[in-house]
Protein backbone atom coordinates (compact mmCIF):
# COMPACT_ATOMS: atom_id res chain seq x y z
CA UNK A 1 0.00 0.00 0.00
CA UNK A 2 2.88 2.38 0.72
CA UNK A 3 4.16 1.82 -2.79
CA UNK A 4 0.73 2.44 -4.32
CA UNK A 5 0.35 5.67 -2.33
CA UNK A 6 3.79 6.77 -3.45
CA UNK A 7 2.94 6.01 -7.07
CA UNK A 8 -0.34 7.91 -6.84
CA UNK A 9 1.48 10.87 -5.34
CA UNK A 10 3.91 10.90 -8.25
CA UNK A 11 0.93 11.01 -10.62
CA UNK A 12 -0.49 13.83 -8.50
CA UNK A 13 2.58 15.93 -9.38
CA UNK A 14 1.22 16.30 -12.92
CA UNK A 15 -0.29 19.59 -11.76
CA UNK A 16 -1.42 21.71 -14.71
CA UNK A 17 -0.88 18.76 -17.08
CA UNK A 18 -3.45 16.62 -15.27
CA UNK A 19 -5.94 17.06 -18.13
CA UNK A 20 -3.37 15.91 -20.68
CA UNK A 21 -2.62 12.96 -18.39
CA UNK A 22 -6.32 12.05 -18.24
CA UNK A 23 -6.54 12.06 -22.06
CA UNK A 24 -3.44 9.88 -22.27
CA UNK A 25 -4.99 7.52 -19.72
CA UNK A 26 -8.14 7.17 -21.85
CA UNK A 27 -5.96 6.53 -24.89
CA UNK A 28 -4.18 3.79 -22.94
CA UNK A 29 -7.50 2.12 -22.10
CA UNK A 30 -8.41 2.22 -25.79
CA UNK A 31 -5.03 0.70 -26.69
CA UNK A 32 -5.54 -2.10 -24.15
CA UNK A 33 -8.96 -2.90 -25.64
CA UNK A 34 -7.49 -2.80 -29.13
CA UNK A 35 -4.67 -5.14 -28.12
CA UNK A 36 -7.23 -7.66 -26.81
CA UNK A 37 -9.54 -7.28 -29.80
CA UNK A 38 -6.84 -8.21 -32.33
CA UNK A 39 -6.24 -11.82 -31.18
CA UNK A 40 -9.99 -12.36 -30.67
CA UNK A 41 -10.77 -11.25 -34.24
CA UNK A 42 -7.85 -13.24 -35.59
CA UNK A 43 -9.19 -16.33 -33.79
CA UNK A 44 -12.63 -15.74 -35.32
CA UNK A 45 -11.07 -15.56 -38.79
CA UNK A 46 -9.22 -18.83 -38.14
CA UNK A 47 -12.48 -20.49 -36.98
CA UNK A 48 -14.34 -19.35 -40.10
CA UNK A 49 -11.57 -20.73 -42.30
CA UNK A 50 -11.28 -24.05 -40.44
CA UNK A 51 -15.04 -24.65 -40.40
CA UNK A 52 -15.04 -24.30 -44.17
CA UNK A 53 -12.69 -27.30 -44.31
CA UNK A 54 -15.25 -29.58 -42.67
CA UNK A 55 -16.94 -31.85 -45.28
CA UNK A 56 -20.40 -30.64 -46.16
CA UNK A 57 -19.82 -27.09 -44.91
CA UNK A 58 -20.61 -24.10 -47.07
CA UNK A 59 -17.54 -22.51 -48.71
CA UNK A 60 -16.19 -19.32 -47.16
CA UNK A 61 -17.02 -16.19 -49.13
CA UNK A 62 -15.21 -12.88 -49.14
CA UNK A 63 -18.46 -11.31 -47.98
CA UNK A 64 -18.27 -13.29 -44.73
CA UNK A 65 -14.54 -12.68 -44.13
CA UNK A 66 -14.37 -9.01 -45.14
CA UNK A 67 -15.98 -7.50 -41.98
CA UNK A 68 -13.74 -9.60 -39.72
CA UNK A 69 -10.60 -8.82 -41.69
CA UNK A 70 -11.42 -5.12 -41.91
CA UNK A 71 -12.10 -4.93 -38.15
CA UNK A 72 -8.85 -6.82 -37.42
CA UNK A 73 -6.84 -4.51 -39.70
CA UNK A 74 -8.59 -1.42 -38.27
CA UNK A 75 -7.67 -2.37 -34.71
CA UNK A 76 -4.10 -3.04 -35.81
CA UNK A 77 -3.79 0.33 -37.53
CA UNK A 78 -5.42 2.05 -34.57
CA UNK A 79 -2.87 0.45 -32.21
CA UNK A 80 0.01 1.70 -34.36
CA UNK A 81 -1.29 5.26 -34.79
CA UNK A 82 -2.59 5.74 -31.26
CA UNK A 83 0.56 4.17 -29.82
CA UNK A 84 2.75 6.64 -31.72
CA UNK A 85 0.67 9.64 -30.57
CA UNK A 86 0.60 8.43 -26.96
CA UNK A 87 4.39 7.92 -26.97
CA UNK A 88 4.98 11.40 -28.42
CA UNK A 89 2.75 13.23 -25.96
CA UNK A 90 3.91 11.09 -23.02
CA UNK A 91 7.52 12.07 -23.80
CA UNK A 92 6.62 15.75 -23.94
CA UNK A 93 4.55 15.59 -20.77
CA UNK A 94 7.29 13.76 -18.82
CA UNK A 95 10.01 16.23 -19.80
CA UNK A 96 7.77 19.25 -19.25
CA UNK A 97 6.65 18.11 -15.80
CA UNK A 98 10.18 17.11 -14.76
CA UNK A 99 11.39 20.67 -15.33
CA UNK A 100 8.31 22.09 -13.61
CA UNK A 101 8.94 19.84 -10.58
CA UNK A 102 12.59 20.95 -10.47
CA UNK A 103 11.48 24.60 -10.48
CA UNK A 104 8.87 24.03 -7.75
CA UNK A 105 11.32 22.06 -5.59
CA UNK A 106 14.00 24.72 -6.04
CA UNK A 107 11.61 27.50 -5.00
CA UNK A 108 10.37 25.45 -2.04
CA UNK A 109 13.89 24.73 -0.78
CA UNK A 110 14.83 28.42 -0.97
CA UNK A 111 11.87 29.19 1.31
CA UNK A 112 12.86 26.62 3.95
CA UNK A 113 14.28 27.97 7.22
CA UNK A 114 17.99 28.37 7.80
CA UNK A 115 17.78 25.59 10.38
CA UNK A 116 16.95 23.16 7.56
CA UNK A 117 19.91 24.29 5.44
CA UNK A 118 22.21 24.17 8.46
CA UNK A 119 21.32 20.53 9.16
CA UNK A 120 20.99 19.31 5.55
CA UNK A 121 23.99 19.07 3.25
CA UNK A 122 23.63 21.05 0.02
CA UNK A 123 25.00 18.06 -1.92
CA UNK A 124 22.12 15.94 -0.65
CA UNK A 125 19.56 18.64 -1.46
CA UNK A 126 20.85 18.87 -5.04
CA UNK A 127 21.05 15.09 -5.45
CA UNK A 128 17.46 14.66 -4.19
CA UNK A 129 16.23 17.31 -6.63
CA UNK A 130 17.89 15.77 -9.69
CA UNK A 131 17.25 12.12 -8.89
CA UNK A 132 13.73 12.65 -7.56
CA UNK A 133 12.59 14.66 -10.59
CA UNK A 134 14.33 12.19 -12.92
CA UNK A 135 12.59 9.26 -11.21
CA UNK A 136 9.20 10.93 -11.55
CA UNK A 137 9.86 11.67 -15.21
CA UNK A 138 10.67 8.01 -15.79
CA UNK A 139 7.49 6.90 -14.00
CA UNK A 140 5.27 9.31 -15.94
CA UNK A 141 6.80 8.25 -19.23
CA UNK A 142 6.46 4.55 -18.47
CA UNK A 143 2.95 4.90 -17.06
CA UNK A 144 1.47 6.69 -20.06
CA UNK A 145 3.48 4.83 -22.69
CA UNK A 146 2.78 1.25 -21.67
CA UNK A 147 2.21 0.52 -17.99
CA UNK A 148 -1.34 1.86 -17.76
CA UNK A 149 -2.50 -0.13 -20.80
CA UNK A 150 -0.71 -3.16 -19.37
CA UNK A 151 -2.42 -2.66 -16.01
CA UNK A 152 -5.83 -2.46 -17.72
CA UNK A 153 -5.03 -5.62 -19.70
CA UNK A 154 -3.97 -7.58 -16.61
CA UNK A 155 -6.54 -6.38 -14.09
CA UNK A 156 -9.65 -5.74 -16.22
CA UNK A 157 -9.42 -7.64 -19.49
CA UNK A 158 -7.63 -10.80 -18.29
CA UNK A 159 -10.63 -11.97 -16.19
CA UNK A 160 -12.89 -11.45 -19.23
CA UNK A 161 -11.02 -14.24 -21.07
CA UNK A 162 -13.02 -16.66 -18.90
CA UNK A 163 -16.10 -15.75 -20.97
CA UNK A 164 -14.34 -16.70 -24.21
CA UNK A 165 -13.42 -20.18 -22.97
CA UNK A 166 -13.62 -20.67 -19.23
CA UNK A 167 -11.12 -23.53 -19.12
CA UNK A 168 -8.38 -21.75 -21.10
CA UNK A 169 -9.25 -18.45 -19.45
CA UNK A 170 -9.03 -19.92 -15.95
CA UNK A 171 -5.61 -21.45 -16.73
CA UNK A 172 -4.38 -18.08 -17.98
CA UNK A 173 -5.66 -16.29 -14.86
CA UNK A 174 -4.04 -18.87 -12.53
CA UNK A 175 -0.66 -18.71 -14.28
CA UNK A 176 -0.65 -14.90 -14.17
CA UNK A 177 -1.73 -14.99 -10.51
CA UNK A 178 1.12 -17.35 -9.55
CA UNK A 179 3.64 -15.11 -11.25
CA UNK A 180 2.16 -12.03 -9.51
CA UNK A 181 2.60 -13.73 -6.11
CA UNK A 182 6.23 -14.55 -6.87
CA UNK A 183 6.83 -10.93 -7.86
CA UNK A 184 5.22 -9.73 -4.61
CA UNK A 185 7.61 -11.94 -2.62
CA UNK A 186 10.58 -10.38 -4.41
CA UNK A 187 9.19 -6.90 -3.69
CA UNK A 188 8.95 -7.58 0.04
CA UNK A 189 12.49 -8.91 0.10
CA UNK A 190 14.00 -5.91 -1.69
CA UNK A 191 12.01 -2.95 -0.33
CA UNK A 192 14.01 -2.55 2.90
CA UNK A 193 17.30 -3.41 1.21
CA UNK A 194 16.89 -0.69 -1.42
CA UNK A 195 16.28 1.93 1.29
CA UNK A 196 19.76 1.29 2.72
CA UNK A 197 21.22 1.49 -0.79
CA UNK A 198 19.79 4.97 -1.23
CA UNK A 199 21.29 6.12 2.06
CA UNK A 200 24.72 5.19 0.72
CA UNK A 201 23.95 7.14 -2.48
CA UNK A 202 23.18 10.20 -0.32
CA UNK A 203 26.43 9.69 1.63
CA UNK A 204 28.30 9.50 -1.67
CA UNK A 205 26.77 12.76 -2.92
CA UNK A 206 27.48 14.55 0.36
CA UNK A 207 31.08 13.37 0.54
CA UNK A 208 31.83 14.29 -3.07
CA UNK A 209 30.17 17.71 -2.76
CA UNK A 210 31.99 18.40 0.50
CA UNK A 211 35.37 17.52 -1.01
CA UNK A 212 34.82 19.49 -4.23
CA UNK A 213 33.82 22.53 -2.19
CA UNK A 214 37.07 22.39 -0.22
CA UNK A 215 39.68 21.61 -2.88
CA UNK A 216 42.17 24.24 -1.58
CA UNK A 217 42.12 22.65 1.89
CA UNK A 218 42.47 19.14 0.46
CA UNK A 219 45.46 20.12 -1.66
CA UNK A 220 47.08 22.18 1.09
CA UNK A 221 46.83 19.37 3.64
CA UNK A 222 47.73 16.69 1.04
CA UNK A 223 44.46 14.86 1.58
CA UNK A 224 43.77 13.84 -2.02
CA UNK A 225 44.59 10.19 -1.34
CA UNK A 226 42.68 10.14 1.97
CA UNK A 227 39.55 11.73 0.45
CA UNK A 228 39.66 9.37 -2.54
CA UNK A 229 40.06 6.41 -0.16
CA UNK A 230 37.03 7.55 1.83
CA UNK A 231 34.96 7.87 -1.34
CA UNK A 232 35.98 4.39 -2.48
CA UNK A 233 34.98 3.01 0.93
CA UNK A 234 31.50 4.50 0.53
CA UNK A 235 31.29 3.03 -2.99
CA UNK A 236 32.26 -0.39 -1.62
CA UNK A 237 29.56 -0.17 1.05
CA UNK A 238 27.06 0.87 -1.60
CA UNK A 239 27.93 -2.14 -3.77
CA UNK A 240 27.66 -4.52 -0.82
CA UNK A 241 24.17 -3.20 -0.09
CA UNK A 242 23.14 -3.15 -3.77
CA UNK A 243 24.24 -6.68 -4.75
CA UNK A 244 21.55 -8.57 -2.75
CA UNK A 245 18.87 -6.38 -4.35
CA UNK A 246 20.25 -7.11 -7.81
CA UNK A 247 20.31 -10.84 -7.06
CA UNK A 248 16.63 -10.87 -6.13
CA UNK A 249 15.70 -8.97 -9.26
CA UNK A 250 17.83 -11.25 -11.41
CA UNK A 251 15.76 -14.13 -10.00
CA UNK A 252 12.56 -12.27 -10.85
CA UNK A 253 13.83 -11.64 -14.39
CA UNK A 254 14.61 -15.34 -14.90
CA UNK A 255 11.17 -16.24 -13.55
CA UNK A 256 9.49 -13.84 -15.97
CA UNK A 257 11.29 -15.38 -18.92
CA UNK A 258 10.42 -18.88 -17.73
CA UNK A 259 6.78 -17.87 -17.32
CA UNK A 260 6.58 -17.00 -21.01
CA UNK A 261 7.56 -20.50 -22.07
CA UNK A 262 5.47 -22.18 -19.36
CA UNK A 263 2.33 -20.16 -20.11
CA UNK A 264 2.40 -20.58 -23.90
CA UNK A 265 3.20 -24.29 -23.59
CA UNK A 266 0.44 -24.87 -21.01
CA UNK A 267 -2.14 -23.01 -23.14
CA UNK A 268 -1.15 -25.03 -26.22
CA UNK A 269 -1.27 -28.40 -24.45
CA UNK A 270 -4.58 -27.71 -22.70
CA UNK A 271 -6.03 -26.21 -25.86
CA UNK A 272 -5.04 -29.25 -27.91
CA UNK A 273 -6.61 -31.61 -25.36
CA UNK A 274 -9.80 -29.51 -25.26
CA UNK A 275 -9.95 -29.41 -29.06
CA UNK A 276 -9.64 -33.19 -29.27
CA UNK A 277 -12.57 -33.47 -26.89
CA UNK A 278 -14.62 -30.85 -28.71
CA UNK A 279 -14.30 -28.24 -25.97
CA UNK A 280 -12.23 -25.64 -27.83
CA UNK A 281 -11.90 -24.52 -31.43
CA UNK A 282 -8.63 -23.98 -33.26
CA UNK A 283 -9.43 -20.29 -33.39
CA UNK A 284 -9.79 -20.21 -29.58
CA UNK A 285 -6.43 -21.94 -29.18
CA UNK A 286 -4.81 -19.37 -31.50
CA UNK A 287 -6.58 -16.55 -29.65
CA UNK A 288 -5.42 -17.71 -26.22
CA UNK A 289 -1.87 -18.38 -27.38
CA UNK A 290 -1.72 -14.83 -28.80
CA UNK A 291 -3.20 -13.48 -25.58
CA UNK A 292 -0.77 -15.52 -23.50
CA UNK A 293 2.17 -14.11 -25.47
CA UNK A 294 0.81 -10.58 -25.12
CA UNK A 295 0.05 -10.93 -21.41
CA UNK A 296 3.42 -12.45 -20.64
CA UNK A 297 4.98 -9.48 -22.43
CA UNK A 298 2.85 -7.19 -20.26
CA UNK A 299 4.01 -9.10 -17.20
CA UNK A 300 7.66 -8.68 -18.16
CA UNK A 301 7.02 -4.96 -18.60
CA UNK A 302 5.31 -4.93 -15.20
CA UNK A 303 8.25 -6.67 -13.56
CA UNK A 304 10.69 -4.25 -15.14
CA UNK A 305 8.49 -1.35 -14.07
CA UNK A 306 8.09 -2.61 -10.50
CA UNK A 307 11.83 -3.22 -10.35
CA UNK A 308 12.51 0.36 -11.36
CA UNK A 309 9.76 1.65 -9.08
CA UNK A 310 11.39 0.01 -6.08
CA UNK A 311 14.77 1.31 -7.17
CA UNK A 312 13.32 4.82 -7.42
CA UNK A 313 11.10 4.63 -4.32
CA UNK A 314 13.75 5.70 -1.74
CA UNK A 315 14.74 8.63 -3.98
CA UNK A 316 11.11 9.65 -4.34
CA UNK A 317 10.50 9.34 -0.60
CA UNK A 318 13.51 11.61 0.04
CA UNK A 319 12.14 14.05 -2.53
CA UNK A 320 8.69 14.18 -0.92
CA UNK A 321 10.21 14.31 2.56
CA UNK A 322 11.92 17.59 1.64
CA UNK A 323 8.88 18.78 -0.30
CA UNK A 324 6.72 18.14 2.78
CA UNK A 325 9.04 20.16 5.01
CA UNK A 326 6.92 23.19 5.77
CA UNK A 327 8.58 26.61 5.73
CA UNK A 328 8.74 27.79 9.33
CA UNK A 329 8.05 31.35 8.18
CA UNK A 330 5.30 32.36 5.77
CA UNK A 331 2.92 35.22 5.06
CA UNK A 332 -0.16 35.47 7.21
CA UNK A 333 -3.53 35.87 5.49
CA UNK A 334 -4.02 39.52 4.54
CA UNK A 335 -0.41 40.42 5.40
CA UNK A 336 0.27 43.95 4.27
CA UNK A 337 3.06 45.23 2.08
CA UNK A 338 5.02 48.35 3.08
CA UNK A 339 6.98 50.25 0.44
CA UNK A 340 9.55 51.75 2.81
CA UNK A 341 9.97 51.63 6.58
CA UNK A 342 10.73 54.59 8.80
CA UNK A 343 13.04 52.29 10.76
CA UNK A 344 11.78 52.20 14.37
CA UNK A 345 12.36 48.70 15.79
CA UNK A 346 10.97 47.26 19.04
CA UNK A 347 11.69 43.83 20.55
CA UNK A 348 8.95 43.09 23.09
CA UNK A 349 9.72 40.21 25.48
CA UNK A 350 11.04 38.01 22.64
CA UNK A 351 12.16 34.41 23.29
CA UNK A 352 13.38 31.80 20.83
CA UNK A 353 14.97 28.35 21.01
CA UNK A 354 16.35 26.26 18.15
CA UNK A 355 15.81 22.90 19.84
CA UNK A 356 13.00 23.70 22.26
CA UNK A 357 15.30 23.11 25.23
CA UNK A 358 18.05 25.72 25.48
CA UNK A 359 16.90 29.30 24.74
CA UNK A 360 18.95 31.18 22.14
CA UNK A 361 17.38 34.47 23.26
CA UNK A 362 15.12 34.93 26.27
CA UNK A 363 12.79 37.74 27.34
CA UNK A 364 14.54 40.14 24.97
CA UNK A 365 13.16 43.68 25.14
CA UNK A 366 14.61 46.88 23.70
CA UNK A 367 13.53 49.75 21.44
CA UNK A 368 15.57 51.33 18.63
CA UNK A 369 14.71 54.75 17.28
CA UNK A 370 14.60 55.43 13.56
CA UNK A 371 18.07 56.30 12.27
CA UNK A 372 19.83 55.03 15.41
CA UNK A 373 22.98 52.89 15.11
CA UNK A 374 23.07 50.03 17.58
CA UNK A 375 25.92 47.58 18.17
CA UNK A 376 25.37 44.06 19.49
CA UNK A 377 28.35 42.64 21.36
CA UNK A 378 28.95 39.56 23.44
CA UNK A 379 30.61 36.17 23.40
CA UNK A 380 29.99 33.66 20.62
CA UNK A 381 26.60 32.01 21.18
CA UNK A 382 25.25 34.84 23.31
CA UNK A 383 22.30 35.46 20.90
CA UNK A 384 23.46 38.35 18.70
CA UNK A 385 23.02 36.67 15.31
CA UNK A 386 19.79 35.00 16.44
CA UNK A 387 18.38 38.41 17.36
CA UNK A 388 19.02 39.80 13.90
CA UNK A 389 17.81 36.56 12.29
CA UNK A 390 14.52 37.12 14.10
CA UNK A 391 14.44 40.70 12.79
CA UNK A 392 14.34 39.65 9.13
CA UNK A 393 12.28 36.53 9.94
CA UNK A 394 14.78 33.82 9.25
CA UNK A 395 12.63 32.27 11.99
CA UNK A 396 9.82 33.51 14.25
CA UNK A 397 9.97 33.83 18.04
CA UNK A 398 8.14 31.30 20.21
CA UNK A 399 6.90 34.15 22.40
CA UNK A 400 6.81 37.92 22.30
CA UNK A 401 6.80 40.02 19.16
CA UNK A 402 8.99 42.30 17.06
CA UNK A 403 7.51 45.53 15.72
CA UNK A 404 8.76 47.85 13.01
CA UNK A 405 7.08 51.26 12.93
CA UNK A 406 4.40 49.84 15.22
CA UNK A 407 3.55 46.82 13.03
CA UNK A 408 4.18 43.25 14.16
CA UNK A 409 6.58 41.99 11.50
CA UNK A 410 4.47 38.80 11.20
CA UNK A 411 1.65 40.98 9.84
CA UNK A 412 3.90 42.21 7.02
CA UNK A 413 4.65 40.32 3.83
CA UNK A 414 8.03 38.62 3.86
CA UNK A 415 8.91 40.29 0.57
CA UNK A 416 8.33 43.83 1.86
CA UNK A 417 10.05 43.09 5.20
CA UNK A 418 13.21 41.75 3.62
CA UNK A 419 13.18 44.36 0.86
CA UNK A 420 13.53 47.01 3.56
CA UNK A 421 16.40 45.28 5.38
CA UNK A 422 19.90 45.10 3.93
CA UNK A 423 22.35 42.56 5.36
CA UNK A 424 26.12 42.40 4.98
CA UNK A 425 27.06 38.93 6.19
CA UNK A 426 30.36 37.97 7.78
CA UNK A 427 30.74 35.41 4.96
CA UNK A 428 30.25 37.41 1.72
CA UNK A 429 28.13 34.69 0.02
CA UNK A 430 28.65 35.66 -3.59
CA UNK A 431 27.29 33.87 -6.66
CA UNK A 432 29.44 32.24 -9.34
CA UNK A 433 28.28 34.93 -11.75
CA UNK A 434 29.53 38.28 -12.97
CA UNK A 435 30.22 41.22 -10.68
CA UNK A 436 27.30 42.99 -12.33
CA UNK A 437 24.89 40.14 -11.57
CA UNK A 438 26.06 40.00 -7.95
CA UNK A 439 25.40 43.71 -7.57
CA UNK A 440 21.96 43.34 -9.16
CA UNK A 441 20.82 40.84 -6.51
CA UNK A 442 19.14 43.54 -4.43
CA UNK A 443 18.18 45.84 -7.32
CA UNK A 444 17.78 44.23 -10.76
CA UNK A 445 17.12 47.62 -12.37
CA UNK A 446 20.29 49.31 -11.06
CA UNK A 447 22.31 51.37 -13.57
CA UNK A 448 26.04 51.09 -14.22
CA UNK A 449 26.55 54.58 -12.77
CA UNK A 450 24.88 53.53 -9.51
CA UNK A 451 27.00 50.40 -9.40
CA UNK A 452 30.20 52.42 -9.81
CA UNK A 453 29.10 54.82 -7.07
CA UNK A 454 28.36 51.99 -4.63
CA UNK A 455 31.70 50.34 -5.43
CA UNK A 456 33.49 53.62 -4.75
CA UNK A 457 31.71 54.06 -1.42
CA UNK A 458 32.62 50.47 -0.49
CA UNK A 459 36.30 51.06 -1.38
CA UNK A 460 35.96 48.38 -4.10
CA UNK A 461 36.39 50.36 -7.32
CA UNK A 462 40.15 49.88 -7.38
CA UNK A 463 40.15 46.10 -7.65
CA UNK A 464 37.15 46.16 -10.00
CA UNK A 465 39.10 48.36 -12.42
CA UNK A 466 41.89 45.77 -12.46
CA UNK A 467 39.54 43.08 -13.80
CA UNK A 468 39.88 42.50 -17.55
CA UNK A 469 36.10 42.34 -18.06
CA UNK A 470 35.22 44.98 -15.49
CA UNK A 471 31.67 44.56 -14.20
CA UNK A 472 31.20 41.58 -16.51
CA UNK A 473 33.99 39.56 -14.85
CA UNK A 474 32.84 36.14 -13.63
CA UNK A 475 34.16 35.74 -10.09
CA UNK A 476 33.88 31.96 -9.72
CA UNK A 477 32.14 29.78 -7.17
CA UNK A 478 31.50 31.79 -3.97
CA UNK A 479 33.64 34.55 -5.51
CA UNK A 480 36.86 32.56 -5.08
CA UNK A 481 38.72 34.47 -7.77
CA UNK A 482 38.69 37.46 -5.39
CA UNK A 483 40.51 37.86 -2.10
CA UNK A 484 38.60 37.74 1.18
CA UNK A 485 38.67 41.52 1.55
CA UNK A 486 37.58 42.05 -2.06
CA UNK A 487 34.65 39.68 -1.61
CA UNK A 488 33.56 41.50 1.52
CA UNK A 489 33.77 44.93 -0.13
CA UNK A 490 31.71 43.65 -3.05
CA UNK A 491 29.04 42.35 -0.65
CA UNK A 492 28.99 45.74 1.10
CA UNK A 493 28.52 47.50 -2.25
CA UNK A 494 25.63 45.08 -2.96
CA UNK A 495 23.94 46.08 0.30
CA UNK A 496 24.50 49.80 -0.36
CA UNK A 497 22.79 49.50 -3.75
CA UNK A 498 19.71 48.12 -2.05
CA UNK A 499 19.54 51.38 -0.07
CA UNK A 500 17.47 49.87 2.76
CA UNK A 501 16.05 51.89 5.68
CA UNK A 502 17.35 49.18 8.04
CA UNK A 503 20.94 47.96 7.67
CA UNK A 504 22.50 44.92 9.35
CA UNK A 505 26.30 44.66 9.43
CA UNK A 506 27.38 41.22 10.65
CA UNK A 507 31.15 41.58 11.18
CA UNK A 508 31.17 43.45 7.87
CA UNK A 509 34.79 44.53 8.09
CA UNK A 510 36.27 41.36 9.56
CA UNK A 511 38.03 40.31 6.32
CA UNK A 512 39.67 43.66 5.62
CA UNK A 513 43.17 44.89 6.31
CA UNK A 514 43.58 47.79 8.75
CA UNK A 515 44.05 50.49 6.08
CA UNK A 516 41.04 49.41 4.02
CA UNK A 517 38.95 48.91 7.13
CA UNK A 518 39.64 52.49 8.19
CA UNK A 519 38.55 53.81 4.79
CA UNK A 520 35.50 51.58 4.70
CA UNK A 521 34.51 52.50 8.22
CA UNK A 522 34.29 56.15 7.17
CA UNK A 523 32.15 55.11 4.19
CA UNK A 524 29.90 53.02 6.44
CA UNK A 525 29.55 55.90 8.89
CA UNK A 526 28.26 58.00 5.99
CA UNK A 527 25.94 55.23 4.80
CA UNK A 528 24.50 54.71 8.29
CA UNK A 529 23.33 58.32 8.48
CA UNK A 530 19.55 58.49 8.25
CA UNK A 531 18.97 54.75 8.54
CA UNK A 532 18.57 52.31 11.42
CA UNK A 533 21.72 50.22 11.65
CA UNK A 534 22.48 47.07 13.61
CA UNK A 535 26.15 46.15 13.94
CA UNK A 536 27.50 42.84 15.17
CA UNK A 537 31.16 43.28 15.98
CA UNK A 538 33.76 41.46 18.00
CA UNK A 539 36.40 44.16 17.47
CA UNK A 540 35.08 46.86 19.75
CA UNK A 541 37.14 49.63 18.13
CA UNK A 542 34.79 49.45 15.12
CA UNK A 543 31.72 50.38 17.20
CA UNK A 544 33.12 53.28 19.20
CA UNK A 545 30.81 55.71 17.34
CA UNK A 546 27.64 53.61 17.71
CA UNK A 547 24.73 55.50 19.30
CA UNK A 548 24.06 52.59 21.61
CA UNK A 549 25.64 49.26 22.49
CA UNK A 550 23.65 46.21 23.64
CA UNK A 551 25.74 43.69 25.57
CA UNK A 552 24.44 40.12 25.23
CA UNK A 553 25.05 37.23 27.58
CA UNK A 554 23.23 33.86 27.37
CA UNK A 555 20.45 35.26 25.22
CA UNK A 556 19.74 38.35 27.31
CA UNK A 557 20.73 42.02 27.16
CA UNK A 558 22.65 42.62 30.37
CA UNK A 559 23.99 46.12 29.62
CA UNK A 560 22.98 48.98 27.37
CA UNK A 561 24.50 52.38 26.71
CA UNK A 562 27.11 54.39 24.79
CA UNK A 563 30.71 53.20 24.53
CA UNK A 564 32.25 55.50 27.13
CA UNK A 565 29.27 55.09 29.43
CA UNK A 566 29.60 51.30 29.46
CA UNK A 567 33.37 51.46 30.00
CA UNK A 568 32.83 53.76 32.95
CA UNK A 569 30.33 51.31 34.49
CA UNK A 570 33.08 48.71 34.83
CA UNK A 571 30.73 45.86 33.93
CA UNK A 572 30.81 43.12 31.33
CA UNK A 573 31.48 45.50 28.42
CA UNK A 574 34.37 47.09 30.28
CA UNK A 575 35.86 43.61 30.75
CA UNK A 576 35.56 42.95 27.01
CA UNK A 577 37.07 46.32 26.15
CA UNK A 578 39.90 45.87 28.62
CA UNK A 579 40.65 42.40 27.21
CA UNK A 580 40.90 43.76 23.65
CA UNK A 581 42.73 47.06 23.70
CA UNK A 582 42.60 48.83 27.06
CA UNK A 583 44.88 46.30 28.74
CA UNK A 584 47.74 47.72 26.70
CA UNK A 585 47.12 51.11 28.24
CA UNK A 586 47.09 49.89 31.84
CA UNK A 587 50.84 49.29 32.21
CA UNK A 588 51.50 52.80 30.94
CA UNK A 589 48.98 54.24 33.37
CA UNK A 590 50.37 52.16 36.21
CA UNK A 591 53.93 53.29 35.41
CA UNK A 592 52.78 56.93 35.46
CA UNK A 593 51.14 56.43 38.84
CA UNK A 594 54.22 54.73 40.21
CA UNK A 595 56.44 57.52 38.91
CA UNK A 596 54.17 60.09 40.53
CA UNK A 597 54.35 58.22 43.83
CA UNK A 598 58.13 58.11 43.66
CA UNK A 599 58.29 61.82 42.95
CA UNK A 600 56.09 62.43 45.99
Amino acid sequence: MRMIRLYLRVLGQLGSDLRVGALLALANVALAISAFAEPILFGRIIDVLTRAQIPGSAPVTLLVLTPLIMAWVAFGLFSIGAGALVALHADRLAHRRRLAVVANYFEHVLELPLAFHTSTHSGRVLKVMLEGSGGMSWLWLGFFREHLSGLVALVVLLPLTVFLNWRLGLLLVVLVGVFAVLTAVVLRKTETLQGSVERYHSNLAEHASDALGNVPVIQSFTRIEAESRSLRAIIQQLLQAQNPVLSWWALASVASRASATITVTAIFLLGTWLHLHGLASIGEIVTFMSMATMLVGRLEQAVSFINQLFMQAPKLREFFEILDTAPAVHDRPNAKSVDRFEGEVVFDNVSFSYDGKRPAVQDLSFAIRSGESVALVGATGSGKSTTLGLLHRAFDPQSGCIRIDGDDIRDLTLASLRRNIGVVFQEPMLFARTIRENLQVGRPDVTDAEMIESLQRAQAIEFISRQAEGLDTVIGERGRSLSGGERQRLSIARALLKNPPILVLDEATSALDAATEQKLQRALDEVMNGRTTFIIAHRLATIRNADRILVFDQGRVIESGAFDELVAKGGRFAELARAQFMAAEEPTGQAQREAAALRA
